[in-house]
């Protein structure tokens, strides 16, 4: 059981922008790095609020220019740069939105909110019911009123007045009904980054690569990421592969419980017709099911200085 205040607003924050999120593993291709620059500052004015867009704005931009490097440069560097390009989607996937249920049909569900609130497909709302008021021992001022946690909304479509998900009960608790609640926390999202998959010929060492993730996404200031070191042993421990992480729900929910998270970023690297591709896919740690994906060829940084002194190293994963 939880507490909410009564000072929450029904509505939550409006999300900027972005592209829609297949539930499927979708691909979204970025082109180049200017057009990708030009998107990131449509988006910081766009729907999402400023102190959160230059947060998002900041984390991007330490990843393209800071970390990005030579056409010569590591593979993770690279991997690191191409994700900035991406933070906004990742981002604008999770704004702080709360609706009601209007109804529940044979295992669908249907919201009263929709896109002018920041509703996309692939989202995940978790399903509540209020219940009695709390209050202060000594005021008896109303303080809030407790929750009951009854399941969780997958967004599927989403129409100009309402969107329709798919309905996942948690076992042993009352069905959803109309007036129920639904929303995406207001609060730091605990999300675990799993360590990079390479599916290329490269061999490239990729070890690096969830901790500059994961510090991406802690700079947004919307997500709180576990300690990678944490997760890869853990992993190992339970002799979970990450790419079991895509396909096998029951690992999913199992490992993300022990981590406490609600969300799993799997990123993975791939080869098509001679170009190398970053893929993310946000798995819910929740139900396991794979919402949405991303994917973007790797960036090389165009800026990027040259190497100043013979004896300096190339820099190779």
């Amino acid at each position: 059981m939880s507490i909410s205040h009564p000072s929450c607003s029904r509505r939550g924050q409006q999300g900027g922008g972005a592209d829609q999120f297949s539930p499927r593993l979708a691909s979204l291709p970025l082109s180049s790095n200017c057009h990708d620059r030009s998107r990131l500052k449509q988006w910081v004015s766009g729907g999402i609020p400023r102190p959160t867009a230059l947060r998002v704005l900041a984390a991007a931009l330490l990843l393209v220019h800071l970390v990005a490097v030579p056409a010569w440069a590591g593979t993770a560097d690279q991997v690191g740069a191409t994700f900035g390009l991406m933070l906004q989607d990742v981002v604008t996937a999770f704004p702080a939105i709360e609706g009601l249920v209007v109804s529940v049909e044979a295992g669908r569900i249907y919201l009263d909110i929709a896109q002018k609130e920041g509703v996309q497909p692939g989202q995940e709302f978790t399903i509540f019911r209020k219940g009695e008021t709390f209050r202060h021992v000594i005021t008896g001022q109303p303080l809030g009123r407790f929750e009951d946690i009854l399941g969780y909304a997958q967004v599927q479509r989403v129409l100009p007045q309402y969107s329709e998900a798919a309905y996942v009960p948690i076992e042993g608790k009352p069905p959803a009904r109309p007036e129920d609640g639904v929303r995406i926390t207001r609060g730091r999202i605990r999300v675990a980054v799993a360590p990079a998959t390479d599916l290329t010929k490269t061999n490239a060492d990729l070890r690096r690569v969830p901790f500059m993730l994961a510090h991406a996404l802690d700079l947004t200031k919307r997500f709180q990421s576990a300690d990678p070191l944490t997760v890869q042993e853990l992993l190992l421990s339970q002799k979970t592969k990450t790419e079991e992480l895509l396909v096998r729900p029951d690992k999913a929910k199992a490992v993300g419980k022990t981590l406490e998270v609600s969300g799993w970023l799997v990123p993975v690297l791939l080869e098509r017709r001679g170009v190398t591709y970053l893929d993310v896919t946000w798995v819910s740690a929740v139900t396991g099911t794979a919402l949405f994906s991303r994917r973007a060829p790797l960036t090389r940084a165009d800026t990027a200085a040259e190497q100043r002194f013979p004896w300096e190293p190339v820099p190779e994963d």
